[in-house]
């Protein structure tokens, strides 16, 4: 009996001594881990499953995407430079972007622009502008316009920059107004303000006139539901054109399942005068095209439906415009205007060669950037819409598919030929953005590289990127 009792001590004396082991284990394993990613800054690149398994400083979003430590996961992308990195309880803790960086008008400085929300799409957005005197060291961001933190207020969403040959610099956005149509942030007048003294001190915010389309609500009282997402860009006759997407009124045509599938075009808005300092009452823009039919690209989901958005345009060594846009086919669609935007070919789908293979692209921001040396940058994500078993045309959606498939970001390089049919080719993808699928909150978004800016400054390209719609950073392109 005595040796039966002792054998059972014994054998409890061992499970104990090993709980131990392993706890101790455990405990160095993690610390070890800690002092690992504390160490590389996060830049080893782990699978998902590594990265659930080791248990800091990453847990689960969602079925399958890792919800990440938001005041490290900065570090993720390697980035050059750091513009705004949100972290702790600070004010500014919440989403940025639409992220346009552009060269100071009366300095050797850069100015950064950008909306800001606690979340995306919770009723706050507004406008900041950070500057740079280097484009590595950055100021904290200044309140413009727009909604106000625990105070609230019209919002201001998606403002875009125009600077005058006189350095007066124009910050024009979608301004909401009491009465909106389809959602609050993308419904609403053009607002205007600008400033005269490199951005430091600006006018109140006045509005510019939007015509009417047959797509808008045809109760006037409700705004045109509209947004801008690329600096505007000089046209062969050194007027400023961009594109813009028009979204179809809901009382005209209610959308489908999932925010992807919205009726939708490609427009332009051309500014005839601005490099002549008018008041914003005194602007003058021509809208396009002049027929009223915008760019369409069928959705093949719900074929009864346009879904042609955010149309990025570069102009041609020729004197055409070319432009792309994110559509629902699972590949980018272009057109081209011989006469400044005012009409524009049926759209195609973009190769990298007149016969090469299509560009592969979900409903995603495609900005196209030229460069002072007259080739062309394209950014984009190199999939279909359909990755690690989701897919953007299912018509059910279990989490917000755009999670999975604005990672990871690629670009490519673009060059002009004169006589073929599609006028600009490009060459093989290169990925340089990933998140690795690890989302941050607060929108608790996983993707990369969505509604970025490039400048040459200095002799260097850099792409100015907001990570996950939080963090705002900047990589060298070489």
């Amino acid at each position: 009996m005595n040796k039966e009792i002792k054998f059972t001590v014994r054998i409890k004396k061992n499970i104990i001594f090993l709980s131990l082991f392993f706890f101790v284990l455990i405990i160095v394993s993690c610390s070890t881990t800690e002092k690992n990613l504390k160490k590389t800054g996060v830049k080893k690149l782990f699978s998902r499953d590594q990265l659930i398994d080791m248990g800091y400083p990453f847990g689960k979003y969602g079925k399958d995407i890792p919800l990440g430590d938001p005041d490290i996961e900065w570090k993720r992308s390697n980035p050059d430079i750091k513009v705004f990195v949100p972290t702790g309880s600070g004010i500014y803790n919440g989403d940025n972007e639409h992220f346009f960086v552009f060269k100071a008008p009366k300095s050797e400085g850069l100015l950064a622009l950008w909306t800001q929300s606690s979340v995306e799409g919770h009723g706050d957005n507004h406008l900041v502008l950070a500057r740079s005197t280097d484009a590595k060291n950055w100021s904290a961001p200044k309140y413009l316009v727009g909604s106000k933190y625990g105070i609230g207020g019209l919002q201001a969403s998606w403002g875009f920059p125009i600077v005058s040959e006189n350095g007066r610099i124009y910050i024009l956005y979608t301004k909401e107004i009491e009465i909106f149509d389809n959602s609050r942030q993308g419904s609403g007048t053009m607002g205007c303000i600008y400033s005269d003294d490199n951005g430091f001190n600006w006018t109140e915010p006045e509005e510019i006139k939007i015509p009417r389309s047959k797509y808008d609500n045809p109760n006037k009282k409700y705004p045109k539901n509209w947004i801008v997402f690329q600096k505007p860009i000089k046209d062969k006759e050194g007027k400023w054109i961009t594109g813009y997407t028009l979204i179809t009124s809901k009382s005209i045509m209610k959308n489908e399942k999932n925010w992807v599938n919205t009726d939708s075009r490609c427009y332009f808005m051309r500014f005839m005068n601005i490099d002549e300092n008018p008041s914003p009452e005194e602007i003058q823009i021509e809208w396009y095209p002049e027929n009223d039919l915008g760019l369409e690209v069928e959705n093949p989901v719900y074929p009864h439906m346009s879904v042609a958005q955010e149309p990025a345009v570069v102009l041609l060594p020729d004197g055409r415009l070319f432009t792309v846009m994110r559509n629902m086919t699972g590949y980018i669609y272009y057109s081209v205007s011989s006469d400044n935007g005012k009409t524009w070919n049926v759209p195609k789908m973009l190769k990298y060669s007149d016969n090469g293979e299509g560009v592969q692209h979900p409903m995603s921001p495609c900005p196209l950037f030229k460069m002072d040396d007259g080739k062309f940058i394209l950014i984009f994500h190199n999939n279909t819409g359909e990755r690690l078993g989701y897919n953007q045309a299912d018509m059910k959606w279990k989490i917000n598919v755009a999670n999975i498939v604005r990672n990871p970001t690629f670009y490519t390089v673009g060059e002009y030929r004169e006589d073929a049919e599609q006028p600009i080719w490009f060459n093989k993808p290169v990925e340089f953005l990933n998140t690795q699928d690890i989302a941050v909150p607060p929108k608790k978004s996983a993707e990369i590289g969505t509604y970025p800016s490039i400048t040459e400054y200095q002799g260097k390209s850099i792409l100015w990127y907001p990570d996950r719609k939080r963090y705002l950073l900047g990589k060298y392109l070489d």
